[in-house]
């Protein structure tokens, strides 16, 4: 018969191995849970990039946009320009995205609930490819933003190989809002970042500012050769807009732009007022229109 002491002890030992395989395991899924991101993005452009890098978010924008395939079912948390700090600290996020542009709109407000979001810099095509890396390098995913910075970069080759040997047209880039007429968009707008490597020539310049007001004497002085109005939020509202002040102010017809047929509209979701994933097609287009087939060298 065998020592029942003996086989207590063995009964033990395995009781104790199992405990300890189990609180392994137990420990190694709390662990993993812990890192993994639980990230919130705030704005549609924001949304786009992490699609492509295919990070887990938890929290979108409300936007009339069409989300991607794998972020439908996520929880909204209000439009990037009023977004619900109660409903994302309810998500217990381990990060915020929104964009620089929005920082003095409800960046005190996140500060309130003791959130610190991370405001990208999207003003540019440079800004977009340096948080493509930077994100890529945070979350693991460098080999997937390296491949849409390499899209971009082609991109930016096309333009400039469509541009060689031709006189940069003269361009007025204009941004208009809903009820609230236009702004003129100046080469540190993302839009004038397209002109600028589509091989245009930005009519009003700023040192620092993306937009400027308005002024038709200098507008006419310039006699802009293109003209790309950025029809922002809601597009067939600002369009309407566009068209009755192109139709009541008498200076746009003695624009060289209105004069040989050269006025188009930017719309959604392939352009924005920030630079997004749509970029590709967005530089794209304003090379073409920049300089259509035909074109004289």
């Amino acid at each position: 018969m065998k020592n029942p002491r003996k086989m207590g002890l063995i009964t033990l030992a395995v009781l104790v191995v199992l405990g300890l395989a189990g609180g392994g395991i137990a420990w190694q899924t709390q662990r993993q849970r812990q890192s993994q991101p639980r990230i919130v993005a705030t704005t549609y452009a924001i949304v786009q990039i992490a699609d492509k890098l295919n990070l887990p978010l938890v929290g979108v924008p409300t936007t009339a946009n069409t989300l991607p395939k794998q972020y439908r079912q996520v929880a909204k948390v209000g439009s990037p320009m009023n977004p619900s700090v109660e409903k994302i600290t309810a998500l217990k996020p381990t990060a915020v995205y929104s964009v620089t542009t929005l920082d003095d709109q409800f960046g005190k407000a996140f500060k309130a609930q003791h959130v610190a979001p991370h405001f990208l810099n999207l003003s540019s095509v440079h800004h977009l490819q340096k948080t493509l890396t930077q994100l890529g390098r945070r979350y693991d995913r460098q080999s997937a933003a390296a491949k849409q910075n390499n899209l971009i970069n082609q991109a930016k080759q096309r333009a400039t190989r469509r541009a060689r040997g031709h006189q940069a047209p003269r361009v007025l880039v204009l941004m208009g809002l809903p009820g609230a007429s236009y702004m003129v968009a100046t080469n540190h707008a993302y839009v004038g970042d397209l002109v600028r490597l589509a091989g245009g020539a930005n009519v009003f310049t700023s040192k620092d500012q993306e937009y400027q007001a308005p002024n038709d004497e200098a507008i006419q002085k310039a006699d802009p050769q293109v003209i790309l109005r950025l029809e922002h939020a809601m597009p067939a509202m600002v369009t309407k807009q566009f068209d009755q002040e192109f139709k009541d102010n008498a200076m746009w017809a003695r624009t060289s732009a209105v004069k040989h047929h050269r006025v188009y509209d930017l719309q959604e979701p392939t352009f924005d007022a920030t630079a997004n994933m749509r970029v590709v097609t967005a530089l794209n287009q304003v090379s073409q229109w920049l300089y259509p087939k035909g074109a004289a060298a």
